[in-house]
């Protein structure tokens, strides 16, 4: 939700109050603001990271199910394949 321009206002008024009273207080908040901004950025790079890696993995795994199924059907295949070949009469 958005702030109004009041409250901005109001806001800007007690951050220059501050500042102007307690510069040290103002430059900790500063600093602390940075820290959190920069733990939230890192947060945001490790997600994406995180799924990229899923998406990989999961498309990895489908290529290998797909694999072991088309795999155990030319099994099959070839089993029917030379039994009928061997059941024929010579």
């Amino acid at each position: 939700m958005a702030w109004s321009q009041d409250e901005e206002r109001m806001l800007a008024q007690i951050e220059n109050y501050l500042t102007d009273e307690d510069p040290r207080l103002a430059a900790r908040l500063e600093s602390f603001n940075e820290r959190v901004q920069r733990k939230e950025t890192g947060r945001q790079k490790r997600a994406a990271r995180v799924g990229r890696g899923r998406l990989t993995r999961s498309t990895i795994i489908i290529l290998v199910s797909w694999l072991l199924i088309a795999t155990l059907i030319a099994t099959l295949l070839i089993m029917v394949f030379r039994h009928d070949a061997a059941a024929l009469p010579m």
